[in-house]
């Protein structure tokens, strides 16, 4: 073996353990919460402790780094996800600060694609919200292991342990303490830390200047039987931590740490902090933990795809010596560098100047400028390895698509989104308006793919549809200020939809004969109901050469084309699979624009034929109200058409009633609530799913549109 080649075996070892050191020290991790648990302020605390910031900023001031657009600042709520880079102990940790209004729930969606952990914040007082559950069930369903802190711990009704218990009932969780609080409400100072045994008590600064101790006397024998429920958890999981507990051995903090790694990366245990992050009380333990105990991308599964032209799978893993595979899963339009795609690699590296492929459009492109990202403001980088987040500057791409090297086409998953619940008109106040409209329309349907637009057939007005009346209000809002664009707006409507009931066979057959070449395509379709939410699949099942294969894209268009309008109300059609069995051509008179009219022509005839139905949006309801107005709350609801699906009680004498009730029912609930409860009820409100209307309903609803 010669020396060079020695020299060269060696160097290559050398990356590629460098490589695996600091792909094990990256952590991709989201905040995750219901609204106003406090997720930015968090945020903003860990930026200021990793040195990216040395003045904490606060929402109620507008002075936060994450929540950057003016619309945010000015509502203070977070509207976009925001992806900000830092370091701790030496891991760079790439944060997403996720909304927690359920208008932007796609936000949440596509960052827990994403990332590889979750840190779900609770607010001390109300513990498990609706929107908790949301963001708890989108975690679950994409395996992301999370921790969890518990939030606002100075303020009056602060329970620790009241919202692990409900964690516990209410998510299915197995939640456990590894801190023990010191205090509540006003009286809170500190944590008891049950891994090392150890107080941390804070002082006027809170994090800045806290002091480390042994535990207080008095809090001793309840931080020991913690620990002791905390060790007992871990045995059940743990073979090693099991075996020592029941020899009456000492646990060493490492064994632990490592066991309560472990356990959380298998989601068999999910760890609980707590603290008071606008006092500064309690992140840098927070930032321990995700250190600790959430995973590297080396934690987490290779990611599975599938080549586009055979369907077979593809397994992408952590390592830059593979070929490129990155999904993208944000679309941004900066006004002062144009347009950003967001993107985690899976596989590879994405560098600057490098040719790739649009597995999804097949497409090729040459990479531009590319940056990682510090909320508004970024750093120009060479490459974005795998295992890490970053943005391209000007790529064409489309939220779910997948960016990959020519040499090994890939296709990942694509990201799921809810359907639009609420619509309204919207008409521009001038030709110049006009043009700008129909852009700034395009560039924000493309950032977001819960905002729809279509024209209305019968209206001939332009419809907007969104999750919601604050979607809605922060889209048109957006327009006004970043595209100068001056429109009326109607008012709010329920998104109704339609689909189909029964599976069918249909054909469409064009056949027109002109003074030139004629118009000839002939489609049979096979249609048949997909499960709620589905939206629409296309499949081609062709027998034989009954059409030619430069056909199928054209027969795909036509049916999407059909897809926007019902055959009952003329409202959009879902969860429908459409197969194409069979047709014939003519080697003259056939062309992609005429199988693109016979698909649409067989779509509307076959949807007529498979007992089509008109849905409505069924929103999830949670209610707040003192005890004394419950059976008001209770009987509105169901005038209103709702079902009650729980009644449970709260601290302070008050109630919670959950309830589905259609969305068309809600409007004005608001000003009522108020009324009946004399001003001390509140709710939220969450699309659940889509069901059928009631005949008398779907008899207005035609009506409308005869």
């Amino acid at each position: 073996m010669s020396k060079d080649y020695q020299l060269e075996k060696s160097g290559a070892l050398g990356r590629q353990t460098e490589q695996v050191e600091a792909l094990s020290k990256g952590r991709n991790i989201g905040i995750i919460a219901h609204i106003d648990a406090g997720k930015t302020t968090i945020t903003e605390r860990i930026l200021y402790h990793t040195g990216l910031t040395h003045r904490m900023g606060n929402v109620d001031e507008g002075t936060t780094v994450t929540d950057f657009m003016p619309q945010e600042r000015e509502r203070g709520i977070t509207i976009q996800s925001a992806a900000v880079t830092c370091f701790w102990r030496d891991c760079q940790i790439n944060v997403i600060d996720t909304p927690g209004h359920i208008d932007f729930t796609a936000e949440v969606q596509r960052s827990l694609r994403v990332l590889d952990g979750g840190v779900v914040v609770f607010d001390g007082v109300a513990g498990v919200e609706p929107q908790t559950e949301t963001v708890w069930r989108q975690a679950d369903r994409y395996n992301v292991p999370r921790v969890c802190f518990v939030n606002k711990m100075d303020r009056a009704g602060a329970d620790f342990w009241r919202t692990l218990d409900m964690v516990t009932r209410r998510l299915g969780a197995r939640a456990v303490a590894i801190q023990m609080p010191i205090g509540a409400e006003s009286s809170f100072r500190g944590v008891v830390d049950l891994i090392e045994q150890r107080a941390i008590i804070y002082n006027n600064h809170g994090d800045d200047d806290p002091t480390i101790t042994e535990v207080p006397s008095e809090l001793q024998a309840e931080a020991q039987r913690r620990r002791e429920e905390l060790i007992e958890h871990l045995a059940d999981v743990d073979d090693e931590v099991a075996e020592r507990y029941l020899e009456g051995e000492e646990l060493a903090p490492e064994l632990l740490h490592a066991a309560l790694r472990q356990a959380t990366l298998a989601g068999q245990l999910v760890p609980f902090l707590c603290g008071t992050a606008l006092r500064n009380k309690g992140v840098p333990p927070l930032l321990d933990a995700i250190v600790a105990y959430l995973p590297s991308p080396l934690d987490v599964p290779a990611i599975k795809g599938q080549k586009p032209e055979s369907g077979a799978e593809v397994i992408c893993r952590a390592d830059e010596s593979e070929p490129l595979a990155a999904l993208v899963f944000k679309i941004n339009t900066d006004p002062f560098v144009g347009r950003l795609v967001y993107l985690r690699v899976y596989s590879g590296a994405l560098r600057r100047g490098q040719t790739v492929l649009n597995a999804n459009k097949g497409e090729k492109a040459r990479v531009g400028r590319l940056v990682r990202m510090f909320a508004d403001r970024r750093e120009e980088v060479d490459e974005i390895g795998a295992g890490d987040i970053g943005a391209v500057l000007g790529l064409e791409a489309s939220t779910g698509d997948t960016i990959c090297a020519a040499e090994r086409p890939v296709v990942l998953e694509k990201i799921a989104f809810p359907t639009p619940v609420m619509s309204v008109a919207i008409k521009p106040q001038s030709k110049a308006d006009q043009d700008r409209m129909s852009l700034a329309l395009h560039r924000l349907a493309e950032e977001d793919p819960t905002f729809q637009v279509r024209q209305d057939s019968r209206t001939k007005e332009t419809v907007i549809s969104g999750m919601g009346e604050l979607h809605l209000e922060v889209i048109v809002e957006r327009m006004r200020r970043e595209f100068k664009v001056v429109a009326e707006v109607g008012a709010p409507q329920v998104a109704y939809y339609e689909t189909i009931t029964r599976p069918v066979t249909c054909e469409g057959r064009l056949k027109r004969q002109t003074g030139g070449h004629g118009q000839y395509a002939h489609v049979v379709l096979e249609l048949e109901p997909l499960e709620k939410g589905s939206g629409f699949v296309f499949e081609e099942k062709l027998r034989g050469a009954a059409i030619p294969r430069q056909y199928v894209p054209a027969v795909e268009a036509g049916i999407r084309d059909a897809l926007g309008e019902g055959v009952l109300a003329k409202h959009p059609l879902v969860d429908i699979k459409a197969t194409l069995v069979d047709g014939s051509y003519h080697e003259v008179d056939s062309s992609d624009r005429a199988f693109r009219t016979a698909a649409a022509m067989a779509l509307r005839e076959g949807v007529s034929k498979a007992g089509p139905i008109i849905l409505e949006p069924i929103m999830r309801i949670e209610v707040v109200a003192p005890e004394d107005c419950t059976g008001d709350v209770i009987g509105e609801l169901s005038a209103r058409g709702g079902t009650i699906v729980g009644i449970g009680p709260r601290a302070n004498g008050l109630h919670d009633i959950t309830a589905h009730v259609p969305l068309a029912a809600m409007f004005g609930y608001a000003t009522s609530l108020r009324s009946r409860t004399q001003g001390r009820g509140t709710f939220s409100m969450e699309f659940d799913h889509y069901a059928q209307v009631p005949a008398e309903t779907a008899q207005e609803l035609m009506k409308r549109c005869a």
